[in-house]
């Protein structure tokens, strides 16, 4: 955010937030579903927000520009989110004091929730606030606690090279059937079996990734995976389901539609042990559409970080 002119900023401060992928266990963190547990995985390419300041100018016409660079780009899913916290990180760094990842996280979900009035579950936010691989359990919504796994290095880095996200083209709009999925869950209960089969994919993630089975986890995905499907058949769209059989087809050991599914997205798929399938399948994948696009990514050692240019 800037005042453009010929003066000189008083402050620079900069920020960044790791987007989230693989969420496991996604739909439970919500009001409908009333207490969850989802695994997830921060990556990079994260957001980032600079905030530069001027000296108050009264007479000043725009004193905020903000400049939305790659708004037509947005070629991941849960971006909303982590852009939300990277910039209240960086507003924050203007105040007096400084707020926690938690409590940046929960700022966040109250922007999209209470301004915007929009459904939003809690696990998006904390995970750009705490990057890392994290087990989140909501105890009641939407009150929740972030254990992040500690691995040794073979596995960390082993994940980060079998991981692929895969986005499909179109930015994630699929509000007409989530309303329809939401109306459904939140007149079955918190412990239907729909929202009961995706809690259990997290503890099983969980577990797979700290034993070093990635089968294990891989299974974990396919198992969250088809439980959307059975929320609604409309959450795994045509083109999700082409990228699934291409993943199939080189071997890979799971696939996870991100977010919430339906429409547009992404995928994150675990490729097999070889690196060489893991490129051939992406070159199929890029050929099978011009939309589909391989998104480079690497695992997230940190959360929101904020700074000031000295």
């Amino acid at each position: 955010m800037t005042v453009p002119g010929a003066q000189k900023p008083l402050r620079i401060i900069n920020s960044a937030a790791p987007i989230r992928v693989c969420d496991n266990g996604g739909w439970t963190d919500t009001w409908f579903a009333a207490h969850g547990k989802v695994f997830n995985i921060g990556v990079y390419p994260y957001a980032e927000v600079q905030i530069e300041v001027y000296p108050y100018q009264h007479d000043h016409a725009e004193r905020i520009v903000i400049y939305a660079e790659n708004y037509g780009e947005r070629y991941v899913p849960a971006t909303s989110a982590a852009v939300a916290v990277a910039l209240i990180g960086a507003l924050d760094c203007l105040t007096p004091g400084r707020l926690s990842a938690h409590e940046v996280a929960y700022t966040a979900h109250s922007v999209e929730v209470d301004m915007l009035k929009r459904q939003s579950g809690i696990q998006d936010q904390l995970c750009s606030a705490y990057g890392g691989i994290n087990y989140i359990e909501m105890r009641a919504y939407p009150h929740a606690t972030v254990s992040q796994l500690q691995l040794p290095n073979a596995i960390w880095w082993e994940l980060e090279r079998r991981l692929a996200l895969i986005y499909l083209g179109n930015s994630h709009d699929s509000s007409q059937v989530h309303d329809k999925v939401i109306a459904q869950l939140a007149g079955a209960g918190p412990d239907c079996p729909q929202i009961a089969d995706l809690r259990q994919t997290a503890e099983r993630s969980r577990d797979a990734l700290c034993d070093g089975d990635f089968g294990g986890l891989g299974r974990a995905m396919i198992e969250n995976t088809e439980a959307q499907g059975r929320l609604d058949p409309d959450l795994i769209s045509p083109d999700a389901w082409r990228i699934i059989e291409i993943a199939k087809a080189h071997g890979a050991l799971g696939w996870k539609v991100n977010g919430a599914g339906g429409a547009g997205g992404s995928l994150t798929i675990l490729a097999s042990d070889r690196t060489h399938e893991k490129r051939a399948m992406l070159r199929a994948m890029e050929s099978e559409s011009r939309l589909f696009k391989n998104i480079p990514i690497h695992l997230s050692r940190h959360g929101l970080r904020v700074w000031e240019q000295g």
